[in-house]
């Protein structure tokens, strides 16, 4: 959905802009003629037409004037993900300090800055973990985060629902599932890696379900969010509407890769003891259990499908892959 929001100057403000999301949220926005202004720590997005502002470190203290000038619109994609051989004391501390305290500043001075909305990318993993098979998460589901990646996204989107009770400005929050597409990286692309290289693997009899997020999916609906009447002060999860298990997952991006995908079956037991002996417990949680995700909040309130086919998108994927290969 095309945002109407329009003007000689940027209106809107996206944190964020030069991660996975960020990026291609920018280019398209631009696509649809809209201006804006691109926040990120250091640097430039190097994106032609698009403004863009350093903001240094996001924490409690950031000073966001110059980059709310002029602001209706923040959708707001910063965040600390994870603590790379973290050895903080307490890990969850570091989170908070950009997921929370961090958004929480934007968001108080977003308000006083007399910006309109608030998008709030948040994550799957505040619904929690996984669920059981057949019965997905929906926006309505009592939080039950367990990691602290997702404690601190509950906490932000807490805060933040506060702050728009107390300010009037509106909040909008997203919680995407695993989002794929050109550039991904991580478990996703490790298993592109595999499949390219014909690599065997013990995952051809796991019936689990998985939503994933195309991330032509995310970006379309963080725009029908922009402006959306029935958007405001609501919480939208994300996903392609079509589950996955992890065998047909391998199958379907073999199928796009144009690569036999070689594939044996593994009782599940003995592949999650395996994974326990050699330090991938979680890893193999991911693979074996189910996470799905109900998106008829979206559907229903602001008429909104992804307008991206999971076959598709896993195509357009492996092609950014190959061709970077």
């Amino acid at each position: 959905m095309q945002s109407n929001i329009s003007g000689d100057s940027p209106s809107m403000l996206i944190t964020g802009a030069n991660g996975f999301i960020g990026k291609s949220l920018c280019t398209e926005l631009l696509r649809q003629g809209q201006f804006v202004r691109a926040a990120m720590r250091f640097g430039n997005l190097p994106i032609e037409n698009i403004e863009s502002v350093s903001i240094g470190v996001i924490d409690g203290e950031t000073d966001w004037t110059n980059a709310l000038l002029g602001i209706k619109v923040v959708v707001h994609l910063a965040a600390r993900v994870h603590v790379i051989k973290d050895n903080a004391v307490d890990p969850l501390d570091e989170l908070r300090k950009v997921n929370v305290d961090g958004a929480w500043n934007l968001a108080l001075q977003a308000a006083e800055a007399g910006v309109q909305r608030f998008i709030f990318i948040s994550s799957i993993k505040v619904n929690g973990d996984g669920t059981l098979l057949g019965r997905p998460y929906t926006a309505d589901d009592q939080p039950a985060p367990v990691d602290s990646y997702g404690i601190s996204k509950f906490e932000a989107e807490d805060a933040l629902r506060h702050l728009a009770e107390q300010t009037g400005m509106e909040v909008v929050i997203i919680r995407p599932s695993l989002v794929y597409g050109p550039g991904v990286k991580a478990n996703f692309y490790s298993m592109m890696h595999w499949l390219e290289k014909g690599i065997p693997l013990p995952l051809g009899a796991i019936h689990n379900k998985r939503s994933f997020v195309a991330l032509d999916n995310l970006v379309d609906l963080i725009i029908t969010c922009i402006d959306h009447p029935a958007a405001a002060n609501r919480t939208f999860l994300a996903a392609d509407g079509e589950d996955l298990s992890t065998t047909e997952l391998l199958q379907r991006m073999g199928n796009a890769l144009g690569k036999p995908v070689k594939l044996f079956p593994m009782p599940i037991w003995m592949l999650k003891a395996a994974a326990i002996l050699v330090g991938k417990r979680d890893m193999a949680q991911r693979l074996c259990n189910s996470l799905q995700v109900d998106i008829s909040e979206a559907r229903d309130l602001l008429g909104w499908q992804p307008p991206v086919s999971v076959d598709d998108a896993l195509k357009k994927t492996a092609t950014d892959f190959l061709q970077k290969l």
